[in-house]
């Protein structure tokens, strides 16, 4: 089923979450776990992301190495275990950096061939690796490139052309928004105008960057709005659980945390910080449910544990939805 269905057909709102693969050459079984500690929540879809090669630096006997990986595969078949055991939508990444639209287009085909018809589609993160691109082969250089290119298998057009009986496919597309704005961006402005394209292009949803203030999600769908996005805008959140998080999340998703967040977690004793966290997070759930979103996504990654004590202080219905 579709992600923008489940949106529709909801009669409340509903929690969905982000999962992250296991590092290459690392144990499956503790990504299982979190998988079955979430399907008691009865999501309706889970993301899983993607990542593409990347370089790396190994210190030999004979100095230091350089090598390009892969230090995250196992995004495919992740999705085949969560759409067919758990028969739980998968929502897989799909990425312009370091991967060919032929890759791409390869990619989707084994998605359709497996059930899965959603994707989200993102540009991807500067990981220090440019792909080279084989004479004969083409990549997508913005997230609504690739959004186009979705949009044009689901009519049937495949990079081949005259393939003959070409089967259309039917993904649903998910793209990203900033509440705070890309960093690559001049303004929040010039960033809405991007997103605004992917949805011209054929994207049906939108789901944001986490925020840790809910001011910035409110401002964001109003100034979407405004600028003439209907598609729906889920909100994202994660969950701080440690004292390292004030350096580590806005260095790497380029985002604001609040001062009073900041502070309390900046004087508390680091075995208290996932109970700040936990409470911050009820906090901005409790704000969001009373402005009628749509449904709420959690950067999960590998840890469930926060959002269980999370869902033990939230007032859930029997389907495990959220009530206001």
């Amino acid at each position: 089923m579709k992600v923008i269905d489940h949106l529709v057909q909801a009669k409340e709102p509903f929690i969905s979450f982000e999962i992250i693969p296991p590092k290459r050459g690392g144990d499956i079984k503790s990504l299982f776990a979190v998988i079955e500690d979430l399907v008691k929540f009865k999501p309706p879809y889970i993301d899983i992301t993607s990542h593409g090669a990347e370089v790396v630096y190994e210190e030999t006997a004979t100095g230091i190495q350089k090598k390009v990986i892969r230090k995250r595969p196992g995004t495919l078949g992740i999705c085949a275990l969560i759409q067919n055991k758990y028969n739980i939508d998968a929502v897989p990444h799909i990425l312009c950096k370091n991967f060919t639209r032929e890759e791409t287009e390869d990619f989707l085909i084994e998605l359709g061939y497996l059930g899965i018809d959603n994707v989200l589609a993102i540009r991807g993160d500067d990981n220090g690796f440019i792909k080279p691109v084989p004479k004969g082969r083409s990549a997508n250089d913005y997230a609504v490139d690739l959004v186009a290119q979705v949009k044009d298998m689901n009519n049937g057009q495949y990079l081949e052309k005259g393939l003959l009986d070409a089967r259309a496919s039917n993904f649903c597309i998910g793209v990203s928004g900033y509440p705070e704005k890309h960093f690559e961006s001049p303004n929040l402005r010039t960033d809405i105008k991007y997103t605004k394209d992917k949805i011209k292009a054929g994207a049906d949803y939108i789901v944001t960057q986490m925020f840790f203030e809910n001011k910035a999600y409110f401002d964001y769908v109003k100034r979407c709005t405004e600028e003439g996005i209907n598609a729906p805008i889920i909100p994202g959140l994660k969950i701080l659980t440690l004292k390292s998080h004030l350096n580590t999340i806005p260095r790497n998703f380029y985002i604001n945390l609040p001062d009073e967040l900041t502070s309390e977690i900046m004087e508390a004793k680091a075995e208290h910080v996932l109970e700040i966290g936990v409470n911050w997070a009820a906090k901005q759930v409790e704000e969001l449910l009373n402005a009628n979103v749509p449904s709420i996504h959690f950067y999960i990654m590998q840890n469930s544990k926060p959002i269980n004590l999370l869902m033990k202080k939230l007032n859930l219905n029997k389907e495990n939805h959220f009530v206001s």
